[in-house]
């Protein structure tokens, strides 16, 4: 059982989950040439989310949602997740995480998390009704209206700061690169960084799914009593997608920063909430797409116009 006094932190990386990747027999082809090796790959695995509450007098039981993900941190991802759907508001509303269920698959992993709210923890069922679609590549796909995947945190989010410098977010991405101990093995995971404002490095999560490894980061923050993250901010190793955006709003984190492209859902998503999103954070360049107050030196910095 994993409580709020119990969790993993992530302030370091940690040491790597024997069950993250693989050794697999592969044919390598050079030229003209064949041989035979062994090639590591990440692990993709189901995870199934159970949560309990109680309603109506009665404990409830009910499977929310099955997500294809890196095995590892399973606690902290289901509780990432329900904090980014804003079924809970921080650890209060935990009295425990624990996988349950038999071993299953050839590495035997109980690919089932089962998360205990306590007894006066009120549960809104219809926003449960949008869990049962997440998968590996894909957050938010099916929705059929903004109204209905939009959910607000309990705070706001500060207009003054913290302030970003220009050369703090060029080196994040190397910083990033650098703390990611299973894609060294694998090269397939994507990664999630939380960083202070002047850059310094506070934790990491990896994972086959982006918004995965971003539930993984937040909910070890949460479990460990740090949230709200007003005066962090968070890397992604892809792109910015609107649910990344709502995980990290919903976690307090006021700047966004990513390796690739943000969706235009995500851009309206971080004006609605005053966040600060930085895009194609690469190459000693990025794009400022909301929430410029907070970085200062950019008017120095080679700043695409476009993509």
């Amino acid at each position: 059982m994993i409580g709020p006094l119990q969790a993993q932190t992530s302030r370091q990386p940690g040491p790597v989950p024997e069950q993250a990747f693989i050794g697999v027999a592969v044919q390598r082809a050079v030229g003209d040439s064949v041989k035979s090796g062994l090639d590591e790959l990440a692990v993709e695995e189901p995870l199934e989310i159970r949560l309990a509450y109680q309603a109506d007098g009665q404990r409830v039981q009910r499977s929310i949602s099955i997500t294809m993900r890196t095995p590892g941190q399973d606690a902290e991802l289901a509780v990432g997740f329900l904090l980014g759907e804003g079924i809970i508001r921080g650890p209060g509303d935990i009295a425990s995480v624990r996988p349950c269920g038999p071993a299953v698959g050839p590495l035997r992993l109980q690919n089932v998390v089962r998360v205990e709210l306590r007894t006066d923890v009120a549960v809104d069922m219809k926003r449960l009704e949008r869990h049962f679609y997440t998968t590996s590549s894909c957050g938010v796909c099916g929705k059929t209206s903004l109204e209905a995947l939009q959910v607000s945190p309990g705070f706001e989010l500060s207009a003054e700061g913290p302030v970003i410098s220009a050369e703090t977010i060029h080196r994040l991405p190397h910083q990033l690169r650098q703390s990611q101990a299973i894609f060294d093995h694998t090269g397939g995971l994507h990664g999630a960084g939380l960083f202070t404002a002047c850059g310094e490095f506070v934790g990491l999560r990896e994972d086959v799914g982006r918004h995965n490894a971003v539930d993984k980061l937040i909910g070890a923050e949460v479990l460990a009593g740090r949230v709200p993250l007003l005066d962090k901010l968070i890397l992604v190793s892809g792109r910015a997608s609107f649910e990344l955006v709502q995980k990290a709003v919903m976690a307090g984190i006021p700047v966004m920063v990513a390796v690739g492209a943000p969706s235009s859902l995500a851009v309206e998503l971080a004006c609605r909430f005053k966040m600060t999103l930085v895009g194609f954070a690469r190459d000693n360049r990025f794009n400022v797409y909301s929430g410029e107050w907070r970085l200062c030196g950019v008017h120095d910095a080679p700043v695409e116009s476009a993509q």
